[in-house]
């Protein structure tokens, strides 16, 4: 019996080398593909950046600008584009204020004033010449209207 349990050990230690050898295989893989991952992450956050530097570079900024201004004038969006951080946020806690107001009726004004405010501006934005727009709105860091 002592051979049989023996005989067992054995094969259970053999079972557990393998296990652990098993184990490492498949943790270098892992590592391996996780390299190959972040690689291609880097590759396509590359990517991104120049497709998004490109989309708001200055003379794009006016178009891009312009349209959100129009479709989400209200949650500040077009001021964040244009590097107005203070005003994008008053403009988003305005609208945020006027949906949490809602229910009592006044809310909904508040979110329109919002709304108006990015309609009005996405006009001015549109309407604009590129050059007149680069020095009012990106040289000369004129925040509203």
């Amino acid at each position: 019996m002592s051979d049989d349990n023996k005989s067992l050990g054995d094969d259970l230690n053999d079972m557990i080398g393998d296990a652990k050898e098993g184990a490492k295989k498949a943790a270098d893989k892992v590592k391996e593909e996780t390299k190959e991952f972040a690689a291609e992450a880097k590759e396509t956050a590359s990517e991104f950046k120049e497709g998004l530097d490109s989309v708001t570079g200055s003379e794009n900024k006016k178009i891009l600008a312009g349209i959100l201004a129009i479709v989400l004038g209200s949650f500040g969006v077009h001021k964040f584009i244009l590097g107005y951080n203070k005003e994008g946020i008053i403009l988003l806690a305005i609208n945020l204020i006027g949906i949490a107001t809602s229910c009592l009726g006044i809310g909904v004004f508040i979110s329109m004033a919002a709304g108006i405010i990015g309609l009005i501006e996405g006009i001015m934005y549109l309407t604009k010449s590129d050059e007149e727009f680069y020095n009012t709105y990106q040289a000369g860091k004129k925040p509203w209207f």
